[in-house]
């Protein structure tokens, strides 16, 4: 049960078009966000930078991106965040399909990804727990595949997600309807479960 409750849509008409912009990105409004709305400035902050962070690239397109911020979302354990960003990876454009999600997790050993996505993969993972587990050994890895840029771009998604897990696990946001359908779907055979997050 969320240990705050989300603020009504109506409440903060000078969100709208922030809201907008994650309705359009995702499908539905967060119930994260309502939340953050009894703080108007930190949703507007919040967009401006998702906006960036959710803007693919030719070297990170938007299927990676999303892989990026589910498996930093795992390793963090918001179990919130992993449902959306299972979600987000299913959604048109990031080109991520259902079995490639399902295996997502085993990305070391599955044939679904390639050696530059798992270099990736691993960095979140690493960057994600705490004590944060980075080595330099991960540096040069990405550095095989990826420019300077790219790599603070991961890790902009990585400290993005690092961000909302902490308040969704904090706060025990309640789930909204499709990215629980999704976790239950796609994310249960994993060991995913919604948690407090009902």
């Amino acid at each position: 049960m969320a240990r705050m409750d989300p603020l009504n849509k109506e409440d903060v008409p000078e969100l709208e078009d922030f809201f907008a912009i994650f309705e359009q990105r995702m499908g539905f409004l967060p119930n994260s966000l309502l939340t953050m709305a009894h703080r108007p400035e930190l949703v507007q902050a919040f967009a401006g930078l998702g906006k960036v962070i959710y803007t693919p690239t030719d070297n990170l397109p938007l299927r990676l991106r999303n892989m990026i911020a589910h498996i930093a979302s795992r390793a963090s354990g918001c179990l919130y965040c992993v449902a959306h960003t299972g979600s987000n990876t299913l959604k048109p454009g990031s080109d991520l399909e259902a079995e490639s999600l399902e295996k997502l997790w085993e990305y070391e050993t599955s044939d679904h990804f390639s050696e530059r996505e798992r270099a990736a993969l691993r960095f979140a993972q690493a960057a994600a727990v705490v004590p944060n587990a980075v080595k330099d050994e991960h540096f040069q890895d990405l550095r095989q595949y990826f420019s300077e840029l790219d790599i603070v771009d991961i890790l902009s998604i990585i400290s993005y997600f690092g961000y909302l897990n902490r308040w969704n696990d904090s706060m025990a946001t309640t789930l909204e309807p499709i990215p629980t359908a999704i976790g239950d779907t796609h994310l249960g055979a994993g060991g995913w479960t919604p948690g407090k997050h009902k």
